[in-house]
């Protein structure tokens, strides 16, 4: 009885070491898969830039044709980085596992070091929506005075985009009012999106006590505001601006463009940034002044072309280097922006901490206001400022993005290399 008893014992310890066992491979597959997955498929480079991915132990890199590079060997660490100093043109790279099996192809541009002229100037924003942008709700009264939700028959969010209307392409609020009239009260095929993913279905509008059909959906196509330029290059004239998306303030979410125009502003006013009470450049959008066209707005910043080069405006006497992350130091630098209309100024900050391997925010660098000026006349980073160039030993190395609500001396800055590569790609 006794060794029945325990050898019932050992099975269960032999059991739960096995179960053990299984849940510690599945979280370190778990673990390397994901890791494989969010590495990115496409990377941008400047030349004499090196390759930094973030990888595990057991994962190396090796170019498609075989030729080994130069790369730091991974270590027992959880997450180490395979670094590779690159040439120049395109070329795949590969990521194997234990040297042997292959899990991942990356595609690698590397481009010529760029020049920019750093802005610092307010601009205004235009941009139109893709379709029509879904922003609230609400219910409709018929004309027998009852009460209708004709959006509940989709499963349509705030956020979604509505992209046509019985197969009419829909591309401002005006015309998704058109097209629902034109319905005269019959059902209407709705085409939507949401995260990419394209949604159909169909709604029944109802006439109101005013004799117009409506479906309770609130929608948007356009959204404006004030920012900074952060740099024009003299030789595309292609711009960068604001260091970070323009979000919906309904949605949450960037907004996604068809097209945009980047204008002319004015400063109104400026509220003081406090703790806890973030400041603002207070200015009106200037229409009739147009800069450039904007065609990409994303987490890095919004982008476009200018319309036409000043010579005495983008000269390339005003040019500097991009620095490369390698270049960038804990210390003394300055940004430029307008506080008075027409006006820039350099100010004095420092910069605190530098993220050399974040690729994936635009909060690159820890920085601090020190020039008692601009504390004085802002109290620190506030909104309207995003975009301002930072310049450090005569290169550009990024603009201001966020401020620290706690501290609004203190904030965070986006690597200039991260906007460079961002406007030259094609996505």
């Amino acid at each position: 009885m006794n060794n029945i008893k325990k050898k019932s014992k050992v099975d269960k310890k032999s059991n739960n070491l096995k179960k053990i066992l299984i849940i510690l491979m599945s979280f370190i597959i778990y673990v390397y898969v994901c890791n494989i997955t969010f590495l990115p498929s496409n990377i941008i480079i400047f030349q004499g830039e090196d390759i930094n991915l973030r990888t595990l132990a057991g994962i190396s890199i090796r170019k498609n044709e075989d030729i080994k590079m130069k790369s730091v060997e991974a270590s027992n660490d959880i997450e180490t980085s395979n670094s590779i100093n690159a040439s120049s043109g395109s070329y795949e790279i590969n990521l194997d596992l234990f040297g042997a099996i292959p899990v991942k192809e990356i595609n690698v541009n590397v481009i010529e070091k760029t020049k920019v002229v750093p802005c610092g100037e307010l601009i205004g924003v235009k941009m139109y929506s893709k379709g029509a942008l879904v922003v609230g709700f609400s219910e409709v009264e018929g004309m027998d005075n009852k009460i209708y939700k004709p959006y509940e028959s989709l499963d349509i969010k705030e956020g979604d985009t509505i992209l046509e209307i019985n197969e009419t392409e829909i591309s401002s609020t005006d015309e998704l009012i058109d097209q629902v009239n034109k319905a005269c009260g019959k059902e209407i095929k709705i085409k939507y999106t949401r995260a990419d993913e394209i949604k159909t279905g169909t709604i029944l509008p109802v006439k109101n006590s005013s004799g117009k059909y409506k479906i309770g959906i609130w929608v948007r196509d356009a959204t404006a505001g004030v920012g900074t330029l952060t740099f024009v290059e003299p030789s595309t004239g292609n711009f960068a601006a604001l260091g970070h998306g323009i979000v919906d303030i309904d949605t949450g979410g960037i907004f996604n463009i068809a097209n945009g125009q980047l204008v002319g502003s004015r400063l109104i006013s400026i509220k003081k940034g406090e703790k806890n009470d973030p400041g603002e450049i207070r200015g009106i959008v200037n229409s009739a002044e147009i800069i450039g066209d904007i065609s990409k707005n994303t987490n890095y910043g919004v982008f476009g072309k200018v319309s036409k080069l000043n010579d005495n405006e983008y000269d390339d006497n005003m040019e500097y280097e991009v620095a490369l992350r390698s270049e960038i130091k804990e210390g003394e630098a300055e940004i430029i922006c307008e506080l008075e209309n027409d006006i820039k100024r350099s100010y004095k900050i420092k910069i605190e901490k530098v993220y050399t391997s974040n690729n994936y925010d635009n909060k690159s660098m820890l920085i601090k206001i020190v020039d008692d000026r601009l504390i004085d006349k802002t109290g620190g980073i506030i909104q309207g400022m995003s975009g301002s160039p930072i310049i450090q030993n005569g290169k550009f190395i990024g603009a201001v993005t966020n401020v620290l609500v706690s501290d609004p001396t203190t904030g965070y800055a986006i690597f200039g290399d991260l906007m460079v590569k961002q406007m030259k790609s094609s996505s």
